[in-house]
């Protein structure tokens, strides 16, 4: 070989070693940011649970912080098991599409095909209904039901439905319910039978259990800021809490289709209408590839989310015992470590701290009151991220208080105009008022500064046609 080739074989060599060095540095330095990220927001009383992030499809971070219990003495570890809210809701809706898929049901057909006891309304409802949650079936009524048996029974005592189906959208329960009462009737499994053999045994997800009592190791109770303790049950079963492991593990298979076909995951993830969910929560796909998943869910003080972008083999998983309502900041945050951009600390919540008395105030009121306080408290309280004013407004959105919303997101514009999440916000208050002119103005923003923002282009698309 001559002299030529063997230095340059050399200089490859030398270069491919130091890409990969910077490249672990820079792993390590995201790592690191991550690990203070959590423990400062722990000491503050900010964060309690388990944490996992994966780029490129690798695990760069995992970890388990604070404890397991109300009382701070048993220390958390990654083999814990969260209840993780409506994400366990993802079981039953690939449990629908994998019957669908064995030929043992259709979409289109009746509830009252596969329960028949159900009053004659159960006929006008088809099970696609139940997964876009536009049946029009009342919710449950979480104080007085305490058991499948008894929602069944309630169920069959009510006389009419909310809507008729298919015309309107209401996210509630009771379409989850029958569902996994679908899934038993059809197979003759019951519900956790079901789920263990056909979903987490395929997954192989070895340490996640259904419904899990008092007498279960390694479960993290739940409790709230007076460290008082949450029950475990619920008093409709179904509900699947899983490790840190188990939880990518399905995230994984929802991506790579290890369940179900990519036309089934796509009828579950991407939801009917804007500002609604379906089945796997929400996302995108595209040419039969996942783009994105999201979903989130709550389960008394059981807090949980999970935010994938597949595209960048990215995925963000928190599970927390004791809710604090800020695990979207976190991963706003974590976002941004994971881009290399700068980030902002978790602090405490404005509206968790002061809820009861903005609740009293107008738009401009509280605009007024955000100025003060940033400028009183702005080491103690989060002022520094957009977080604050998006949640005031989603409050003030609830209560259909659309002017107050739209004052509060237009100062959240001025105060973070490089964000596509404030603009998609402002879109959303003018779409729900009925604006749909300034509504597709914002949306078409916030698609400029987040071309990743797959709600925002159906939006968009939708509202097109219209002008």
């Amino acid at each position: 070989m001559s002299t030529f080739k063997k230095s340059a074989i050399n200089l490859l060599a030398i270069t491919t070693l130091i890409l990969l060095i910077q490249k672990t540095n820079a792993q390590t330095n995201k790592s690191a940011q991550m690990d203070s990220l959590i423990h400062r927001a722990n000491h503050l009383g900010l964060f309690n649970g388990n944490i996992l992030i994966a780029e490129n499809n690798k695990v760069i971070y995992k970890n388990a912080v604070g404890f397991a219990d109300a009382a701070g003495k048993i220390k958390l570890t990654e083999q814990y098991r969260f209840h993780i809210g409506s994400i366990a809701k993802e079981f039953n809706a690939v449990g629908i599409m994998i019957l669908k898929e064995q030929g043992k049901l259709s979409l289109e057909d009746p509830v009252s095909k596969y329960l028949p006891e159900l009053p004659a309304w159960a006929s006008k409802i088809h099970i696609i209904n139940l997964l876009q949650y536009t049946s029009g079936i009342p919710d449950v009524k979480w104080k007085s039901v305490k058991s499948n048996a008894e929602n069944m029974e309630d169920l069959k005592k009510t006389t009419q439905l909310d809507f008729e189906p298919g015309s309107q959208y209401a996210y509630n329960n009771n379409n989850v319910f029958l569902q996994r009462r679908i899934i038993e009737k059809i197979t003759g499994l019951s519900f956790t039978a079901f789920t263990e053999k056909y979903l987490l045994k395929p997954c192989g997800m070895k340490t996640a259990i259904v419904d899990p009592v008092a007498t279960d190791k390694l479960i993290a109770r739940a409790y709230n800021n007076d460290h008082v303790e949450d029950e475990l049950t619920y008093p409709i079963n179904g509900w699947v809490a899983v490790t840190l492991d188990d939880f990518y593990k399905w995230v994984n298979a929802i991506t790579n289709f290890k369940l179900i076909s990519p036309a089934s995951t796509k009828q579950i993830l991407e939801p009917a209408g804007p500002n609604q969910q379906a089945g796997l929560g929400g996302g995108m796909m595209e040419a039969n590839r996942v783009i994105t998943h999201k979903h989130d869910g709550t389960a008394r003080n059981y807090q949980a989310l999970l935010v994938s972008t597949v595209s960048k083999g990215r995925t963000v998983i928190l599970m927390t015992n004791n809710q604090q309502n800020n695990l979207y900041t976190f991963d706003v945050s974590i976002q941004a470590i994971l881009d290399g951009k700068p980030y902002t600390q978790i602090k405490k919540s404005v509206l968790g701290a002061f809820g009861k008395q903005i609740e009293q105030m107008d738009g401009p009121e509280v605009i007024t009151f955000y100025e003060k306080m940033k400028k009183d408290y702005n080491n103690e309280y989060s002022f520094d991220a957009e977080a604050t004013l998006n949640e005031i407004g989603y409050n003030f959105l609830r209560q259909n208080k659309f002017r107050d919303a739209i004052l509060v997101f237009e100062q959240n514009t001025k105060l973070f105009p490089e964000s596509g999440n404030v603009f998609d916000s402002l879109g959303e208050a003018y779409y729900k008022q009925g604006d749909k002119g300034k509504a597709l103005l914002n949306y078409k923003k916030s698609v400029v500064l987040n071309p990743e923002n797959g709600d925002a282009k159906k939006i968009i698309a939708e509202l097109s046609s219209k002008f």
